[in-house]
């Protein structure tokens, strides 16, 4: 089992920040400085270089990186082996899940909560970020797990396929578009509200509309926003057109506060997966979290 000082370490080495490493361990610097200095008296070599407000790993320092994650997984696996033959034997483990707004807020707390009833040794941490940024997270060891939408060419990281939505365009009520058909060419002269760039509702879109001959940078956005909950209050209190993932939208397409517009010709398809650093796939806390994740949501459907 990794010591505490090695789970300190590994953090400012993934984060290469003693400040950050404070803030997501919830540790003082000065205490993360002498569990540091500690280690680097017991192997005798420096593990960081010290450049200001910033810290580089030594090849030492890179080296011990390296071979704690690979031990992390070594455990994960021995306490999935230990499991299999001792019914009594159930450590506490962690996980640490990235995922995009539309399935953090909306589709994956009541699944966490029936995961976590028959998995009470479990600790789950969910990271919501845009869909770059949860890949980005991935490949820099911040979470385990992430959930995103689409594929990408990074080589080093596998997909398993989650579940298919729909994202719609919609705008308010008191809107002059509510409930008029709309033609693709008439998203070149009306107002819109979009994500930010790095949002998979967003890349969706993009996409879709490319397939129709149409580029997202020549239609008049009026704003971005960070999140679908901020994008969507901005639409409910404005006159934009905006899109909206559908599970996002669904309670005010209820109470009629939003309207769904329909525009002739465009439907705007995402599938969102589970997505893995290679290497990864066959460890166990992950796989059975993903089978029960994708077995209860087709129960849900």
């Amino acid at each position: 089992m990794l010591s505490h000082r090695h789970d300190i370490f590994f953090e400012v080495a993934r984060t290469l920040s003693f400040t950050k490493a404070s803030q997501s361990l919830y540790i003082s610097q000065s205490a993360i400085s002498k569990h540091v200095k500690a280690l680097e008296d017991y192997y005798k070599i420096g593990l960081f270089e010290r450049h200001g407000n910033s810290v580089s790993l030594t090849k030492a320092g890179s080296l011990l990186y390296h071979k704690i994650l690979a031990a992390r997984q070594l455990q994960h696996q021995l306490y999935e082996d230990f499991k299999s033959v001792s019914t009594e034997f159930s450590p506490q483990v962690s996980m640490v899940i990235g995922s995009s707004t539309t399935i953090s807020l909306y589709v994956l707390p009541p699944l966490l909560s029936a995961y976590l009833q028959q998995n009470p040794n479990v600790q789950i941490t969910l990271k919501n970020r845009n869909s770059e940024n949860t890949l980005k997270a991935l490949l820099d060891h911040e979470i385990d797990l992430g959930i995103m939408e689409g594929l990408t060419k990074v080589s080093n990281v596998s997909y398993t396929p989650f579940i298919t939505d729909e994202v719609i365009a919609v705008c308010s009520s008191q809107s002059p578009l509510a409930k008029l058909p709309l033609q693709l060419n008439d998203l070149y002269t009306l107002p819109l509200a979009m994500r930010e760039h790095g949002s998979g509702t967003l890349a969706s879109l993009e996409d879709a509309l490319y397939q129709k001959s149409i580029k997202l940078n020549d239609l008049p956005v009026k704003i971005r926003l960070g999140g679908t909950e901020a994008l969507k209050n901005f639409v409910r209190a404005d006159t934009c057109l905006s899109f909206l993932p559908k599970p996002a939208v669904l309670k005010e397409l209820e109470t009629g506060e939003l309207v769904e517009v329909p525009i002739e010709g465009l439907q705007v398809k995402r599938t969102f997966h589970f997505i893995q650093r290679k290497g990864t796939e066959n460890d166990a806390l992950h796989k059975n979290f993903i089978r029960f994740i994708k077995s209860q949501y087709s129960k849900m459907e």
